[in-house]
């Protein structure tokens, strides 16, 4: 028996909606795993992105720079479970309540005050701790950049987490498949589901908070096409 792994991307589309858009089985989230799945979603037809949110895997992290050369924004949750790791259960209150001011500013500029402030309190008792916030500074403060209405949606992949854990708890109930496509069918039925649910239900994002992206964007793509008539 061989234990592997499901992988899931979901994406949110310029509607505002969102989707699953690819899943995959592998036995190890090496880089050209990562790499392979995420040329697989261009394959199918993936453009236009803007934001790749995950947690710290190398791996991932190298690939997506990679393929995609879209800006990455760390897990807060993920990031905040690691720093946390690194202290013991009765510093967790204080030194959560740290993290998450950082993640709650009003601004990206007010945010870099705050993680300096926590990195400050924490560097003589919490050093490693506090090693951690320093050097995932631009990786999880990257949600800064985008409309205020998306701070809360995009700077962690807890949207996903309800979907995994049902995939989990589904993949669990059979116990052991004989073939990765048997497993592949069952996590799509599922996702098809989800995305079915997704579909009737409200927009994750709201049309009106996703102008000023897509106004930018068109703006992007319209200086990109003056610069390429530009003669040598």
């Amino acid at each position: 028996m061989q234990r592997k792994c499901v992988v899931i991307a979901h994406g949110v589309h310029d509607t505002g909606r969102r989707e699953i858009i690819g899943l995959d089985v592998g036995a190890a989230e090496t880089e050209a795993f990562w790499a392979d799945f995420l040329r697989g979603l261009v394959a199918r037809g993936l453009v236009g992105v803007q934001l790749v949110i995950s947690d710290a895997h190398e791996g991932l992290k190298n690939a997506i720079a990679k393929v995609l050369g879209a800006p990455w924004q760390r897990c807060t949750v993920h990031c905040l479970r690691e720093g946390l790791g690194h202290a013991r259960r009765e510093q967790h209150g204080r030194r959560a309540w740290l993290v998450r001011a950082i993640c709650n500013a009003e601004n990206l500029a007010a945010a870099r005050d705050k993680l300096s402030e926590a990195v400050a309190a924490l560097e003589s008792k919490l050093p490693k701790v506090a090693g951690v916030l320093e050097a995932a500074e631009d990786d999880i403060l990257a949600f800064y950049a985008f409309p205020t209405d998306h701070w809360r949606k995009i700077r962690s992949t807890n949207p996903l987490e309800r979907f995994n854990r049902e995939i989990g708890r589904r993949t669990d109930v059979v116990g052991i498949f004989p073939d990765d496509q048997s497993l592949i069918r069952l996590a799509s039925m599922l996702a098809i589901e989800q995305n079915d649910e997704w579909l009737v239900g409200r927009r994750y994002l709201s049309a009106a908070s996703m102008g000023p992206l897509l106004e930018e964007r068109t703006h992007r793509h319209n200086d990109e096409e003056v610069l390429e008539l530009q003669p040598a």
